[in-house]
């Protein structure tokens, strides 16, 4: 394929979806990832797109969001280590929270088989996910469906989390930076997230190494309240997302990296299983001991009828330690 032919091609993906990492155009374009950034390089000097650390976004992509459809063709490999390995973070019989996205949908899949587990969540696609599950609990907010990623946003979806307390908070979102923590481009959907947030004693976040480095409008959880992210092997020459997460540990986030080629088997999860040895992990612990959620029920219930139920207690005090 002619440079001409390759970076008109390249041109016609990020129109289509808003942003594509270097990975997937190299993939489509059948070149290797140094050819793609050139062309990167030289389309961004003719103003027709703009670069971001592992991918490219259309001009003005700061504020941009791309819907479902877009999202879900996106490092798709990425976030399928991603959730494998997240998953060994829930332990039977915990309550969660889980916003919306698609890394999220698909760690959702995954705790279907979680017996006792309770799930609140926004996400109709996360709901969907876990639907036909016997052993797990999903409990819906309330809100004002969001059709451009599926979720339930507004004042209904907040005021629904009111006095709710689970153990962990499981969210993704548009970039992560150790500065800013995570940030989503949507006003309504990280306000949302939010919420989320305060219901939990625990913050993991899912991001692939794409997200890394990249920060956008609205923020949703400030670094010093995520306790957990959980992402993929950034490439070799992707010195930014090496530095980020170096930075974003040296704040006291714990790092568990998925998918990592010839990586060996890591520590126990919480639950004690052992994470795949395909899976990688590099921790930075956290001081304190983990609290303990109420055990799950059965049925559909809305997130205000479990607040009802779960007394009121102090939030407890996550990533206060700050490696100097």
């Amino acid at each position: 394929m002619f440079a001409a032919e390759r970076r008109q091609l390249i041109l016609e993906m990020v129109r289509a979806n808003g942003a594509v990492s270097l990975r997937e155009l190299a993939r489509v374009v059948q070149t290797s990832e140094v050819t793609v950034r050139r062309d990167v390089r030289a389309l961004e000097a003719e103003g027709l797109l703009d670069r971001r650390h592992g991918g490219a976004v259309l001009p003005g992509g700061f504020t941009r969001e791309s819907g479902f459809p877009q999202k879900s063709h996106l490092a798709t490999a990425e976030k399928t280590a991603i959730a494998d390995l997240a998953a060994n973070f829930v332990e039977e019989g915990e309550a969660i929270v889980v916003g919306a996205g698609t890394t999220t949908q698909e760690l959702a899949r995954r705790l279907a088989r979680v017996p006792g587990l309770t799930v609140v969540t926004n996400s109709l696609l996360v709901a969907q996910a876990l639907a036909h599950a016997n052993r797990v609990e999903v409990v819906m907010t309330g809100g004002t469906l969001r059709g451009s990623n599926y979720a339930l946003v507004g004042s209904g979806a907040e005021q629904s989390l009111h006095g709710l307390r689970v153990s962990r908070a499981f969210l993704s979102g548009s970039g992560l930076t150790a500065e800013r923590g995570l940030s989503t481009s949507n006003m309504l959907s990280a306000s949302v997230d939010r919420a989320l947030v305060q219901a939990a004693a625990e913050v993991v976040v899912l991001a692939d190494h794409t997200k890394l480095g990249t920060d956008t409008m609205f923020q949703t959880v400030p670094t010093d309240l995520i306790t957990r992210l959980v992402t993929d092997e950034p490439p070799a020459h992707d010195d930014r997302a090496a530095t980020e997460l170096q930075a974003l540990a040296d704040q006291g986030v714990q790092i568990a990296v998925a998918g990592a080629p010839g990586g060996s088997a890591g520590a126990g999860s919480p639950g004690g299983d052992a994470v795949p040895a395909r899976q990688q992990r590099r921790d930075v612990p956290l001081p304190g001991p983990r609290r303990q959620a109420p055990g799950a029920g059965s049925g559909l219930r809305s997130a205000a009828m479990l607040g009802e139920q779960s007394p009121g207690a102090e939030r407890a005090r996550v990533a206060d330690l700050r490696r100097r």
